[in-house]
């Protein structure tokens, strides 16, 4: 054994959920890819373990329990970064920042023809490829030095495997602590605690580029092994089934990260686009994917929704096409606004029936299960929920024309393109008031009473009876406190929303008072 090797260690960084593997990470995650007859972990400690490197920790977090077999099979020790859907890998490393002395920093997903740490020399160094990259702001200059600057031509593509000697350790150990406590770098790779002023303070290591590859991609890993078995991958062979079409036709795949439920990722096939929703965490609890499907058979009849190719009525698989040069409604564009009300208006004229309606208050009672026992982050939760229900007396003596609402029909739910609007997400479409959707689209959009006033004067061409209005406060109120518990629930799955779920829960206090004020006036 090289008695250089004796005091060097590994740490594999394989936490993130790799979004842009998307949908092969629906089933495996990165750094269990197949290339040739190897997983692409574990080509990376057999390379270690040749040069006699054999002290490896890896850092998990998606699909962790997928991981537990190294430990059995080649004695690593796994530490878990629960936070990983809301911090990058700079929080990982920082979790096991004491391991950092003569480490090798490596990620996943990188699959090495030639063994990378059978490198000579004892200095620090951070691997780049020979190869061009244009996506990057990089460039190693005429000293030797990795700069990054906005006005570079050649730039280099970082590999990720980087060496971090025991000279420097302490101060990476203490940039890693001090990035991390810094919500300003939640987002950040690690390799930002190796720049200062935009200079790298460890130098470069070249490698070729036809020996090294990062796999990020469903498409990267099928230009690197086309026969991989990882591409077997039961979305792929839907897509592929439902267009009629082989696998090696769909390209083009990237992630889609807006949607605070699913995992949405648009593609091509023989030049079209479309979109792949794969429902995302715990929304097999808040979704009946078979009420969905039947409102989705129905609208489309319509054409006031994107045009439907599949969808699954038991685990909520769904294809669309992709409508071109397409764009959310602005909720702060007037003209947009008034387009979307229009929109709303005709679609609840249709007065399209279902055989389900969407209970307001039995849905927050469902919540609340959901939190199984446990209190509201809120501490006046209790207090909030008891005057937020006084206001269903009122809602229930009002009159109204039960018919399909949308019930989720938000800014981002109505599409524009070519002068037309479309309607799309029917995920909790059910029978109830349709003033109800003018309440979710106010919430949605954070508007003031100014503003929300305003909206209902669009939908209601400014004729809203005061009753109606008043109605509609109510409605801003119960669905904040519906919307509050369901943040609550995705929160217990590590499903992080911001500032939303306080606003939501704001709604609830404010509207239940301007409800109360109201009636007061009106006595």
């Amino acid at each position: 054994m090289n008695n250089s090797k004796k005091e060097q260690n590994a740490i594999i960084l394989a936490a993130g959920y790799g979004i842009r593997m998307i949908p092969i990470n629906t089933e495996i995650p990165k750094g269990l890819i197949h290339i040739g007859d190897e997983i692409l972990i574990e080509r990376l400690i057999k390379q270690l373990h040749e040069a006699d490197i054999y002290k490896i920790t890896i850092v998990v977090g998606y699909m962790k329990e997928s991981y537990n077999y190294l430990i059995d099979k080649y004695d690593v020790n796994l530490v878990e970064n629960d936070d990983f859907m809301v911090k990058n890998n700079l929080h990982s490393l920082n979790l096991v920042r004491q391991e950092i002395n003569n480490t090798y920093i490596i990620p996943c997903d990188i699959w090495c023809r030639k063994n990378p740490f059978l490198l000579d020399g004892q200095d620090s160094w951070y691997m780049i490829s020979d190869e061009i990259n244009h996506n990057t702001n990089l460039k190693v200059n005429e000293f030797n030095e990795l700069i990054r600057s906005q006005n570079i031509e050649n730039e280099s593509s970082m590999i990720g495997i980087c060496y971090i000697n025991n000279q420097i350790k302490d101060k990476l150990i203490n940039r890693l602590l001090e990035f991390d406590n810094d919500e300003r770098y939640d987002n950040c790779f690690w390799e930002e605690i190796l720049f200062e002023d935009d200079k790298m303070i460890i130098k470069p290591r070249f490698i070729d580029s036809t020996s090294v590859y990062e796999i990020n991609t469903y498409e990267e890993l099928r230009k690197i092994d086309s026969k991989s078995q990882s591409l077997n991958n039961e979305v792929l062979t839907l897509i592929s089934k439902e267009l009629n079409v082989s696998t090696h036709e769909i390209y083009n795949v990237e992630a889609l990260k807006k949607g605070m439920t699913n995992r949405s990722f648009m593609f091509c096939c023989r030049d079209k686009k479309y979109i792949m929703r794969i429902p995302g965490e715990g929304t097999e609890k808040l979704i009946n994917r078979k009420n969905e499907a039947q409102v989705y058979n129905l609208v489309n009849k319509y054409g006031i929704s994107d045009k439907l190719i599949y969808i699954n009525s038991v685990n909520g698989y769904k294809i669309t096409e992709y409508i071109n040069n397409s764009r959310n409604c602005d909720a702060n564009n007037i003209n947009e606004v008034k387009a979307c009300m229009k929109t709303l208006r005709e679609f609840h004229k249709l007065n399209l029936k279902v055989s389900y309606e969407f209970d307001l208050f039995g849905q927050i009672e469902f919540y609340e299960k959901l939190r199984n026992g446990n209190k509201s982050i809120f501490a006046d939760y209790e207090e909030t929920k008891e005057k937020v229900y006084e206001l269903k007396r009122y809602i229930d003596l009002q009159p109204k024309d039960y018919t399909l609402t949308h019930i989720d029909a938000i800014p981002d739910n109505f599409l524009f393109y070519d002068d037309k609007v479309k309607m799309i997400d029917w995920e909790y479409a059910s029978m109830q008031d349709p003033h109800l959707d003018i309440a979710m689209f106010a919430i949605y959009s954070y508007y003031d009473r100014e503003q929300v006033d305003k909206l209902i004067d669009l939908y209601f061409d400014n004729n809203c009876e005061k009753s109606n209005r008043l109605k509609i406060y109510c409605y801003i109120a119960v669905c904040g406190l519906l919307w509050s518990n369901w943040c609550e629930y995705k929160l217990a799955l590590g499903v992080q929303f911001g500032e939303y779920l306080q606003i939501q829960y704001n709604y609830a206090k404010t509207y239940y008072e301007i409800v109360e004020e109201e009636m007061v006036k009106s006595v």
